[in-house]
């Protein structure tokens, strides 16, 4: 059986908590890691440099909850995190940096937190094979953690919001 590596982006606003309440609030990147049918052997969290405080927090908080998930932190930085080719380029070189090992790991992209546009940027980059992943995505229910594999539910709105601002879609391409 193959480990399984998520890489996923910290959230600035829905990872957020600082005090000990912020174990009452949802938190995606932390929540994907108490998933009771998800083991994830290694995070690599991307994050940038302005929210180390929130990142170092986070990967305690991954490790307290998780101890046997090892946590890789990378810094990804752009000013606009809503500039499309700003944010692109920044995910497209790490993925370029990135060692895959497929033979031996399975890796899911975490699509949850981040901008509209790194979002978009991620789905894209899994799309185009520079993340040879799968999507995934968290999501609270009912005072529960809920998970979700993305395949093709969340494709429409991705390809509504890629021709909207005049980007070609995957299906495009024949």
């Amino acid at each position: 059986m193959k480990n399984t590596v998520v890489i996923g982006l910290l959230g600035p606003t829905l990872d957020m908590g600082k005090q000990s309440k912020r174990w009452e609030r949802w938190r995606p990147t932390v929540a994907l890691c108490q998933h009771e049918d998800l083991l994830v052997s290694r995070f690599e969290l991307l994050y940038q440099k302005r929210f180390k405080s929130l990142q170092d927090r986070v990967v305690k908080d991954i490790k307290h909850i998780s101890p046997e998930t090892e946590v890789v932190s990378h810094a990804v930085d752009f000013r606009d995190p809503w500039d499309l080719e700003e944010v692109y380029a920044a995910l497209h070189d790490f993925a370029k940096a990135y060692t895959f090992d497929q033979d031996n790991k399975e890796y899911l992209v975490h699509i949850t937190t981040g901008t509209h546009v790194a979002q978009i940027c991620l789905y894209l980059l899994t799309e185009s094979n520079y993340l040879p992943a799968k999507l995934i995505q968290t999501s609270p229910s009912s005072g529960k953690k809920k998970i979700m594999m993305l395949v093709e539910n969340i494709e429409s709105s991705i390809l509504t919001c890629l021709s909207t601002i005049g980007l070609p879609c995957a299906s495009d391409r024949k």
